[in-house]
């Protein structure tokens, strides 16, 4: 089950390595919740679909099946949606909703894909790019652009210059970042520095930010709280930030280590989410 919100400790201006930007973190977020796509589906003639979009159905039949034997650690599963028609690809959508997590990648080329969680958790909608021959689902913790980004478009080391004038706490900080992420290893715990109780002046905070850099990934995670998760421009490093309902922010971390898990769908997730969605199928199509 995807992790909550660690319990952040008082303080009256907390820190932020990683400005959140002027916009509001639910901007773009304006999705279904798995009762109200339920509800969509039961003011629909579920006979009358099933004659119409068999295609549709069939692949979700296909899809419950696939998320229902998905493992965590296991390789991701690809359902391309380019041979479907509008309506069919409406009633994936009617069907799959949208869920906690959302965001953006930038690829190698330039272009970047939207990935966004369906209400069923480790169900992924990803669309490369503008055209709807690149979309698709895919099954499992994250979908594998988030970790080939990750990996191939972020620096192996991170160099430490100079301190500016009016630093505190930086350079340490700076040091046990780099050791951390060059020895890290998958299957490793991931080590987490807060920044909220750490003291940093603006000075150690805006060389932090510079030295690190920003990475190719964006996500953004709304299950029991708000959270930005961001790739730094340094393999293994993320900026993990946690928000209240204020979208001000509470707690601000760097993560060394793999996606950070509050990102991730573990396997009881994989096997709510294929008994749910069977149920659906049987329910509204057969």
């Amino acid at each position: 089950m995807k992790t909550g919100f660690p319990s952040a400790q008082r303080a009256e201006r907390p820190l932020s390595v990683f400005p959140a930007g002027a916009e509001s973190l639910d901007a773009g977020h304006r999705g279904r919740t798995a009762a109200t796509a339920l509800a969509k589906l039961a003011s629909l003639d579920g006979v009358e679909l099933a004659r119409n979009c068999p295609n549709a159905v069939a692949l979700l039949s296909d899809v419950a099946a696939a998320v229902a034997r998905q493992k965590s650690g296991a390789q991701t599963q690809l359902f391309k949606l380019a041979a479907l028609g509008d309506l069919e690809r409406k009633l994936i959508a009617d069907v799959l909703g949208t869920g906690e997590i959302a965001g953006v990648v930038a690829l190698p080329d330039g272009s970047v894909a939207q990935i966004e969680e369906s209400v069923l958790a480790g169900i992924w909608r990803v669309c490369i790019g503008d055209d709807p021959s690149h979309e698709y689902i895919e099954i499992g913790a994250i979908p594998q652009i988030v970790r080939r980004a990750a990996t191939d478009l972020t620096s192996t080391d991170l160099a430490i210059k100079a301190a500016p004038e009016g630093a505190m706490n930086v350079l340490p900080v700076l040091a046990e970042i780099r050791d951390r992420a060059l020895a890290w290893r998958p299957g490793m715990r991931a080590h987490i520095i807060n920044f909220t109780l750490l003291p940093m002046s603006p000075v150690d905070q805006a060389f932090l930010q510079q030295s690190v850099g920003n990475g190719p990934i964006r996500l953004t995670s709304r299950g029991y709280g708000t959270c930005r998760v961001q790739a730094t421009g340094i393999r293994n490093i993320w900026s993990v930030q946690f928000f209240n309902s204020m979208d001000n922010i509470i707690m601000d971390t760097l993560e060394v280590g793999g996606v950070p898990t509050v990102a991730l769908a573990a396997d009881e997730d994989f096997e709510d989410s294929g008994e749910r969605m069977q149920e659906i199928i049987e329910a509204y199509f057969k």
